[in-house]
């Protein structure tokens, strides 16, 4: 007896097996993090009772979860913070709840310090960058709540040094916002999403800096020919400096004249230096405003003169090249290697555990696929049977499908008819007529076809009954679309005046056009690739909404007492003066939008909305930059990684086998187990997999001999009624199919072990229920055990040994050999009952005779998993 322990993190799976290799019991146990081996801060040794406490209470279960709230609760309270009004009585509470935040994380710092230690020994707190982030923010926020109290007891309102403590308060307060980061390392899915993430910036940081070289190179190049050239004349019949002074009259809308004085402006974006002439060209890469840069460089002239139209019509060709080299090339080049470094990335983290990610699919794909259930009436006598037969028939398909064709197409017809003004009354009143009975035309037809599809649905539940109907996730979506489109004619009817707006209920009608998604091979395989893609974008999408969370918050604290001006991107609609508000602007400047407006008018010398001299911050153009590289660039490129990830089986060897391919498996065993029990008779299982076509199945051109080498290597335990396990040939199959830990038959004990601890690695929770099922226990692949590969082994063998017995003439025609390799002699039948006893009866003798000869020694020669008829003894 021999027990084999294997740890990943706080996982350990032992393996427990005999002394003939043989696994007997697997566990998958979570064990408890021990004590680090060094003293703590120079006075907590490892067995110190303190420590020993902060170090039970740090590793407690539900202490992550604890503190997960206390962060959820943390953001809510920051996110419902005023901008405005900052002594509001809103802001005071909230206030109070974060110092109780403030302390909860200090005391979560304090234990791990005590338990991990600082600094000195490997493992200790300040060694992880995650705890190094988590001190920064509690300082950072107990330094400014020392601050607040201090200018509160001291402070002198309308002071400069009251003003500069509250600005440094201000700052500090906004690294609050990094206290969300602190999920990142509490979930390991959304922790592998960011270390991919960060591990794409890294690959990329090469491109990244040839990108800002290139475009260092051209924004010198800008300041030498635009410098100082960008400058206009608010009054525009002024086209030089000298001339741009006094005052004039400006007429608005109305033609109201009013005063103005003259000023000499510059452009918001401009090449007056290095500085500016970078930002100004990156607004142009992200393809925002530049032709109204393009335009004001065509237009310049000279230093201190005002722009002229066309005046420097060659500057296009800067522009243009500029285009080429950074929009069309550089940024291209950047988004596809985040792409690929992204996918590399997550293909490494299987790279120790010798799986590639098609095959982690493929046997995700197996752990939570089940039987689906066909229900068919048991008495073929009864009118239910009947009607059952007809809603399941190919031709009562075919005539949904067009009817649903005809009612998109009638859905169409439909338009709205604007009177044109003529002098011919009776024309008027003919086309009013023409056109009031083509829509009650559509009306009728609609109606009809609301009948027709609910008389389906009620036929459907006739055949099937309520409880298997709704089992169908088709049937549920039928049956909903079915009772929209009732509510949608009733309502049409019964309504008399515009009080009740249902007109959404309309979109019941063209809903049914999605049933047609479910017709054909390939439009099922787009549909299962793309609802794929949706389950892989949740935490995608979290991390998404993290930094988005991150910004706001930023934005609210930094611009959010700008005050609303209808004349300038910040108005009523866009602002930070509400988390809500502040996550739309953003989501407007992450499309791209019209950002750079919203980036000057958040600049520093803005009208405050409260109290105040001037609002905004110089730090607006590094804020907006870094979220538009960060969101645009980087992040909202996942999705294309993701999905491309998803899509890549349409560059791949259609071949090798997918877990697309994998629900024709499930689709086909329901036709042989209708009841979902999720066991099949042996001899069905068989057929069953030579009608699926490859790479699923054999496929009914595949050599029988063929099919026979591939059922020995799957070699699924059979039960005393010769069932199959629909999850274990299910398994057996993608195994075979892809190669996953194959080997010879003396190493195969070992390979099983590997997989076994690849499976309890990967899918930890339902290794536990299901590992037996998918890897079966040697105790069910001894000799004294049946399976499918000894089975179709002595199968094979029995077809060997009764071409042996045939005479074979060298001088046979093709004709004839063909026809007597095709016979079935009394000796071939003895020797099938013969096997057929010999293995309990579970093997049937109605087999086809061999088209070719083959000897024993060619099955002996075939890569398996073990030899499934090793060493049998007749007294077994």
């Amino acid at each position: 007896m021999s027990i084999t322990f294997c740890r990943f993190g706080q996982q350990f799976v032992s393996v427990e097996s005999d002394d003939t290799g043989h696994v007997t019991k697997t566990e998958t146990k979570r064990q408890g993090k021990p004590v680090l081996p060094y003293s703590s801060m120079f006075i907590f040794a490892p067995n110190n009772g303190i420590r020993r406490f902060c170090h039970f209470v740090v590793n407690l279960r539900y202490f992550d979860l604890f503190i997960m709230i206390v962060i959820c609760a943390s953001s809510i309270a920051l996110a419902t913070e005023d901008p405005v009004a900052e002594n509001s009585t809103r802001n005071k509470i909230l206030e109070h709840f974060d110092y109780a935040f403030t302390g909860v994380f200090t005391v979560e710092m304090v234990l791990k310090i005590i338990d991990l230690g600082v600094v000195f020994h490997p493992g200790a707190y300040c060694r992880d960058p995650w705890n190094i982030l988590d001190a920064i923010v509690v300082l950072c926020a107990l330094v400014a709540f020392t601050m607040n109290r201090n200018a509160v007891r001291l402070g002198k309102p309308g002071t400069s040094a009251s003003a500069k403590n509250l600005n440094t308060i201000k700052s500090l307060r906004v690294l609050r916002v990094l206290r969300p980061l602190k999920t990142i390392n509490r979930v390991p899915k959304l922790k592998a999403v960011f270390d991919c993430v960060v591990s794409s910036l890294r690959n990329v940081f090469n491109i990244l800096i040839v990108f800002c070289l290139f475009q260092f190179i051209f924004a010198v190049i800008a300041v030498q020919l635009l410098q100082g050239k960008f400058f206009y004349c608010n009054d525009a019949s002024k086209l030089s400096k000298e001339e741009c002074q006094g005052q004039f009259f400006e007429y608005n809308e109305q033609g109201v004249p009013t005063v103005v004085w003259r000023q000499w402006n510059s452009q918001g974006f401009n090449y007056d230096n290095v500085y500016y002439a970078m930002l100004t060209l990156f607004t142009v890469t992200t393809g925002e405003g530049w032709p109204t840069v393009l335009k004001n460089s065509m237009d310049a002239t000279y230093v201190n003169q005002g722009p002229i139209e066309d005046y420097r019509q060659e500057m296009a060709i800067f522009y243009v090249t500029f285009f080429i080299v950074f929009p069309f090339f550089f940024v291209n080049i950047f988004v596809a290697l985040i792409i690929i470094t992204f996918q590399k990335q997550g293909e490494n983290e299987l790279f120790n555990l010798e799986l590639d990610k098609n095959q982690k699919r493929c046997v995700d794909f197996a752990i939570n696929a089940h039987p689906l259930c066909r229900y068919m009436p048991k008495d073929r006598r009864s009118w239910k049977y009947r009607v059952w037969r007809l809603v399941v028939s190919t031709p009562f398909e075919y005539y949904i499908m067009v009817m649903i064709a005809l009612n998109t197409l009638i859905l169409m017809m439909k338009y709205h008819r604007q009177e044109r003004k003529t002098s011919m009354a009776t024309t008027i009143d003919t086309a009013q007529q023409n056109y009031h009975n083509y829509c009650n035309t559509l009306i009728f037809l609609n109606s009809a076809f609301t009948v027709m599809f609910s008389f389906e649905c009620v036929l459907k539940i006739m055949a099937f009954g309520p409880k298997n109907y709704f089992r169908d996730r088709w049937n549920i979506f039928d049956f909903i679309t079915v009772i929209g489109s009732i509510t949608d004619v009733l309502v049409s009817e019964l309504q008399q005046s515009a009080f009740l707006s249902l007109g959404f209920l309309r979109l019941f009608r063209a809903a049914r056009l999605i049933k047609l998604l479910r017709q054909g091979y390939t439009i099922r395989i787009l549909l299962w690739t793309f609802i794929q893609s949706v389950k892989a974008l949740p935490y995608v999408c979290l991390l998404i909404a993290m930094l988005f969370f991150i910004y706001c918050i930023i934005g609210m604290q930094v611009f959010g007492n700008i005050k609303n001006d209808p004349m300038t991107q910040m108005n009523i609609h866009n602002n930070f003066q509400t988390f809500a508000s502040g996550l739309l602007l953003l989501f407007r400047c992450a499309t791209g939008e019209n950002w750079q407006e919203v980036m000057l008018d958040c600049d520093a010398g803005r009208e405050c909305e409260g109290a105040g001299e001037s609002c905004g911050s110089k730090m607006t153009y590094l804020y907006f930059v870094t979220f538009i590289f960060l969101c645009s660039f980087l992040m909202l490129n996942l999705f294309v990684a993701v999905i491309m990830d998803n899509f890549d089986y349409l560059t791949r060897d259609s071949s090798i086998l997918g877990p697309h391919h994998l629900d024709e498996y499930v689709r086909v065993w329901a036709e042989y187990d209708p009841t979902a029990r999720g066991k099949v008779h042996h001899t069905d299982m068989y057929e069953m997999l030579r009608n699926m076509e490859p790479p699923v199945g054999f496929g009914k051109k595949c050599p029988y001999r063929l099919a026979y080498r591939k059922l020995i290597r799957m070699n699924m335990p059979v039960d005393e009624n010769g069932m199959v396990h629909f999850t274990t040939t299910l398994f057996a199959l993608i195994r075979e199919s892809l190669g996953i830990k194959i080997g010879p038959t003396e190493v195969m004990d070992q390979r099983d072990n590997e997989l076994r601890y690849c499976l309890c690695r990967l899918w930890p929770v339902q290794a536990k229920r299901m590992l037996n099922i998918l890897v079966p226990p040697d105790s069910e692949l001894t000799y004294y055990k049946m399976t499918v590969g000894k089975i179709y082994a002595g199968l094979l063998m029995l077809e060997n040994h009764r071409l042996e017995k045939q005479p074979q003439c060298k001088d046979q025609s093709p004709d004839r050999r063909k026809l007597s390799s095709a016979d079935t002699s009394p000796q071939s039948e003895k020797s099938a009952d013969l096997l057929a006893r010999f293995f309990g009866g579970v093997v049937h003798a109605s087999h086809r005779s061999p088209r070719t000869s083959e000897t024993e020694d060619d099955l002996n020669n075939v890569p398996r998993w073990r030899s499934p008829l090793k060493v049998i003894s007749p007294s077994r």
